[in-house]
């Protein structure tokens, strides 16, 4: 995996969010009419969003890495590292609808669809296997994202991973004659004491979505 590349553009674009304040100001304008269901601490809710939005991508390289180690330690490679491949490359070679977007901004674009394609290939998995394949819910965090990016647009991202998902696994992938020999590595001891060691990203991220309907205003 070239994370060390994933890594070198996270850094430029911290460099060059610290010069421009780009992702700040369009954050700032975002503060007022922001879904009510995302709270934000009271004190600084700019720098929450701004600390959100930093580890939400800085957190793809992170996954690719530890989910690489284990699917070598799983022996499960031939199944996680296409996934972790295609994650990848929407940071290297971003669709053309990505076009024009940069720095931090154009990155959280790309992390949202690498973080989503994990999401939506997991909701597969654990459809046929009764688990996911990368044991990461970061399915609240998707959804802060995505109402930071905004619609039309975050929808336009989320049908680029639906069809991305629809290119990688369909019925067939899952009917192999490896499927159950598969599915008793992902169950095995030595699978879930790998996954055990991999740190909780997410749990970090700060940002709390509330889903109870009778505290948010539609």
């Amino acid at each position: 995996m070239n994370t060390p590349a994933l890594r070198e553009m996270i850094e430029k674009a911290l460099h060059h969010e610290a010069k421009s304040g780009q992702l700040a100001a369009q954050l700032q304008a975002q503060i007022n009419h922001i879904h009510p269901s995302i709270r934000l601490p009271s004190a600084n809710p700019l720098a929450a969003l701004i600390g959100f939005v930093t580890a939400y991508i800085e957190e793809v390289p992170q996954v690719i890495d530890a989910a690489a180690q284990v699917a070598v330690e799983a022996g499960i490679e031939d199944q996680i590292k296409p996934v972790l491949k295609v994650a990848e490359q929407f940071f290297l070679q971003p669709p053309a609808l990505m076009s024009g977007h940069e720095g931090l901004d154009g990155l959280l674009d790309e992390a949202y669809l690498a973080h989503r394609l994990v999401e939506e290939v997991n909701d597969l998995y654990i459809g046929h296997f009764g688990q996911p394949l990368i044991p990461l819910d970061t399915t609240v965090a998707n959804l802060v994202a995505h109402q930071l990016i905004g619609e039309p647009f975050a929808n336009q991202l989320d049908e680029a991973v639906h069809r991305t998902v629809l290119g990688m696994l369909n019925e067939d992938s899952f009917k192999q004659d490896s499927v159950q020999a598969y599915r008793e590595r992902l169950n095995a001891p030595k699978t879930a004491a790998a996954w055990q060691r991999w740190p909780c990203f997410s749990a970090q991220l700060g940002v709390e979505l509330v889903l109870d309907t009778q505290r948010v205003t539609p």
